[in-house]
């Protein structure tokens, strides 16, 4: 494979590098294909492209406050947030341990560990799960969760579909994250000990958002042991090492972690500010009009946006131009600090979202409005 070397228009008052060294007082806004990894282009503005003073109709920029959800005892009880064919977003807070089996029968699930502690046990063997921990489940897996401190995690369903690492390209398989970082399940002494727990079992299957279940004498995650490359992993945010330039804001698509059939997982987590006094250090303006962009704000300082919790979600679907809150673009090009404080989970989604009944109970109606600094939480 190779790129053949191609040069991009300059038109009028712009800057030949992109995210840097903008005509003085004005806003650079991208429109591009494929998220951010197909061809794009920058615009130059004199005023933010999000100067709107009236919305009307469905597509608005929404936000989500998961915190102001309830408890639910089984993954199959736990709220709906987002969904389209090929992704399914749930909110679950687990307060007590899983007194029957799991199993995912529509597709891989991404269990991302908001708040709490737990002992995982499927088929596998076991594993300890924290704050801040992914954790891949593959489609058919049996689980369960005994639950140390209560539980807050966001459960991201590839429906149909599957999870696998991004393309890394020239800066090589142990970019963002070394593989050999992957923790799996152990067939240790404490998944000895709960595979001999006496009675009967049920698993509750879903396929097609219906469930079944099915009953054993006996509990069905006793394995001996296993062999093979299919596998739940885990991997702390803690543990990713961002891309970064001194020169360039880099693109969401530098921080993908997962990828699946329609739509990719990527993570902010803290890193240096850029540092060339031309480049913008705030997330740039753009129109992503092939994918809605869903963000999950897990713990610090957001510091594109105002009025952003741990434990909200915004949704901006595709169709309108977005980015940094005024606050924000107030920093655009010198910050008050040496680097951002922030882990969120992106996740970008290639077909459009339907909003789930429990999302829809939990809006921030003025959300829209917050970018003229007009809105109330």
């Amino acid at each position: 494979m190779h790129k053949w070397i191609y040069r991009p228009i300059v038109e009028g008052q712009a800057s030949r590098q992109a995210h840097a060294d903008l005509p003085a007082g004005h806003v650079e806004r991208e429109l591009g294909k494929e998220g951010f990894f197909g061809p794009s282009t920058q615009m130059i503005h004199p005023r933010p492209p999000t100067g709107w003073t009236q919305w009307e109709g469905p597509l608005r920029p929404r936000a989500f406050d998961l915190a102001k959800l309830g408890a639910a005892a089984s993954p199959w009880d736990a709220h709906d947030i987002l969904h389209n064919a090929n992704v399914r977003m749930r909110w679950w807070m687990c307060e007590r341990s899983m007194t029957e089996l799991a199993r995912n029968a529509d597709g891989d699930e991404l269990l991302f560990v908001h708040a709490g502690s737990a002992a995982l046990y499927c088929d596998y063997g076991h594993l300890a799960i924290e704050a801040g921990d992914y954790v891949v489940l593959p489609r058919g897996t049996m689980w369960r969760l005994d639950v140390k401190t209560p539980l807050a995690l966001l459960l991201i369903e590839a429906t149909n579909g599957h999870y696998a690492l991004p393309e890394k390209g020239l800066v090589g398989e142990q970019a963002i994250f070394d593989p050999a970082m992957l923790d799996y399940p152990r067939l240790d002494e404490a998944f000895r000990t709960q595979a001999s727990l006496p009675g009967a079992w049920r698993v509750a299957i879903k396929r097609r958002q219906q469930l079944s279940t099915v009953t054993y004498p006996y509990n069905p995650l006793d394995a001996i042991g296993w062999h093979g490359t299919l596998m739940p992993v885990r991997i702390n945010v803690r543990n990713l090492r961002p891309l970064m330039s001194h020169r360039y804001h880099l693109p969401p698509s530098a921080h993908t972690t997962f990828v699946s059939q329609r739509f990719v997982v990527c993570t902010f987590v803290p890193r240096p500010f850029e540092t060339d006094p031309g480049a913008i250090k705030v997330p740039f303006f753009h129109n992503n009009d092939d994918f809605d962009e869903v963000i999950f704000y897990h713990a610090g300082d957001f510091f594109s946006r105002d009025h952003i919790h741990p434990g909200m979600v915004t949704l901006h679907p595709c169709g309108f131009t977005h980015g940094p809150h005024p606050k924000a673009l107030g920093k655009m090009l010198t910050q008050s600090k040496p680097a951002t404080d922030e882990y969120a989970v992106m996740i970008d989604v290639r077909d459009a979202l339907d909003v789930g009944d429990a999302a829809s109970g939990v809006e921030w109606q003025d959300y829209h409005r917050s970018w003229q600094g007009e809105a109330s939480t």
